[in-house]
């Protein structure tokens, strides 16, 4: 999810080029990415202004939809490209995969603790200092996934030379364990092995990762094949949306094991209308989500929860998908909107990681997809 440069240009490149680098854009990918990142911030949002007015809309059901395979799409996409990175010295490969994602949390969970400590009662500097700490152990809200990201791909290192099968067959045996113990109700995936977000959300989606990791070359030879066979692929799209939501209103997804096939169908799913949408860049400002997906993610907190607090307080939206929407579509556009503006700025240091932060010296580090 970082890149070297600013405002990348898309291409299109054989799965053989594209696998072990994120330096080169494949555009169905930042498609993905955006689908991703859109969902996330969907979920976040309908969830938020639902407890706010007490009450569920039409974005629920969205919501609910997309449950099986909204975090499993997210990191089968984010082991894609762990590649030759794997085999990189340790020092660029700890700067680039795990100092760089420790940078952007620890600055915006500091942010966010700012912005919350009068709600959460830690306006004194040792409270304050107290929370901070504890959220290296315990993640804030949303930024779970940033902090989890540096334990996949240190642990995917550290494996690198277990065989594939067995790895896989532990990645299994961790899911299942932890999806034996649920938690998130219809709307969120989650686990509650043993009560620490970080343990068990390594438990129950490190097998995404690992999938996307060490059949790589299959997920792009399938994204490639997409446009030989546009109309079987719409095709298979429209009978996968239909048997996901027969299947969520059954609650099928839910059965541990079949927790598996409804994720991995999901993922396969977005890599294919991503893949059909990159054939003639449909959707550029999907893609354009997708290369920004974790500038969006890292700060879209702060404007959903203003955006939604104002719509409570004026009632200027009453219906709860209406005002789900907007709430989403406020959080998704103004990190975008505050990343090009302290761009070359002094405030770059927001979604540029600054030299002091580097264990190497190489092109400027940017958040980026």
């Amino acid at each position: 999810m970082a890149r070297e440069g600013l405002n990348p240009k898309p291409m299109a490149v054989a799965a053989s080029d594209a696998v072990g680098t994120d330096r080169r854009r494949v555009l169905w990918v930042d498609y993905a990415k955006g689908w991703c990142i859109i969902l996330v911030v969907m979920m976040h949002s309908a969830l938020g202004v639902g407890l706010a007015v007490g009450a569920t809309g039409w974005l629920h059901e969205a919501v609910a939809f997309a449950k099986p395979f909204r975090m499993p799409d997210f990191f089968v996409i984010s082991g894609l490209f762990l590649g030759r990175a794997i085999d990189r010295p340790w020092r660029d490969f700890l700067d680039k995969r795990v100092v760089h994602f420790v940078y952007f949390y620890a600055l915006w969970f500091f942010i966010a603790l700012i912005l919350k400590a009068g709600d959460l009662g830690i306006a004194a500097p040792a409270a304050f200092l107290r929370a901070y700490l504890w959220g290296f152990i315990e993640p804030f809200s949303s930024m779970w996934f940033i902090q989890l990201l540096p334990f996949f791909f240190v642990a995917t290192r550290l494996c690198k030379r277990v065989p594939a099968p067995a790895l896989l067959a532990m990645a299994v045996g961790l899911h299942m364990l932890a999806a034996f113990h649920p938690e998130g109700g219809i709307y969120a995936m989650s686990s509650n092995l043993t009560g620490l977000t970080t343990v068990d959300s390594f438990a129950l989606f490190f097998v995404y990762f690992i999938i996307g990791h060490l059949f790589r070359n299959h997920v792009f030879n399938f994204a490639s094949s997409i446009g030989a066979r546009p109309g079987a692929a719409l095709a298979g799209l429209l009978l996968w949306a239909l048997l996901e939501e027969l299947s969520v209103r059954s609650g099928l997804p839910e059965i541990p094991g079949l927790t598996l096939i409804f994720g991995f169908a999901g993922a396969f799913a977005v890599v294919t209308i991503s893949a059909l949408l990159a054939r003639s860049d449909a959707a550029p400002w999907l893609a354009y989500c997708g290369r920004h997906s974790l500038v969006i993610y890292l700060s879209f907190f702060a404007p959903m929860a203003a955006t939604r607090l104002f719509l409570a307080r004026t009632e200027l939206a009453e219906n709860v998908g209406l005002m789900s929407v907007i709430v989403a579509f406020v959080a998704i556009v103004a990190p975008i909107i505050l990343d090009a503006v302290v761009r070359n700025t002094p405030f770059d240091f927001l979604y540029q990681r600054p030299s002091w932060a580097r264990l190497k010296p190489p092109a400027q580090a940017i958040v980026s997809s």
